[in-house]
């Protein structure tokens, strides 16, 4: 008698782009992975969570850091479970720490960090020589392929 054995169906999806720094280029980044997300038919309750995520880990890099900024998306699903990472890396910190940009107000920035760890199930940063990337995980319940 043959036994089958249930294995769990894995599906995955990548996306890699650069990000230019110049003005719109995040709304547009943002567009784009709306589609892309709709495209991999990524699950409702975490695309709205993910596209504030991209904005705001794409706009600390186009603000803060060197250029390029890159955007890597990948979207995983298994046993049940979908998890969409969300990396962007750059060049490192255009200013010393503890500095601003001209013509930014401190008071109105700085809160994309606290809205990325409070969406994200899990998130960091790796730190290597020439770049910096900062990534989240949000992971859906119910995923299925």
């Amino acid at each position: 008698m043959a036994v089958q054995l249930n294995t769990p169906v894995r599906e995955a999806c990548e996306h890699v782009c650069s990000v230019p720094p110049v003005a719109g280029a995040v709304p547009a980044a943002r567009r784009q992975v709306g589609r892309i997300l709709a495209d991999w038919e990524v699950c409702a309750d975490i695309v709205d969570d993910a596209l504030l995520v991209v904005s705001e880990l794409l706009t600390n890099a186009i603000v803060h850091a060197l250029p390029p900024a890159l955007l890597r998306l990948s979207w995983v699903r298994e046993g049940g479970l979908g998890t969409l990472r969300v990396e962007v890396t750059d060049a490192g910190p255009a200013l010393a720490a503890g500095h601003c940009p001209s013509g930014i107000d401190p008071d109105e920035h700085g809160r994309g960090v606290e809205i990325v760890h409070a969406l994200a199930t899990r998130h960091g940063i790796r730190v290597r020589p020439g770049g910096i990337t900062r990534w989240a995980d949000l992971v859906a319940l119910g995923a299925t392929p």
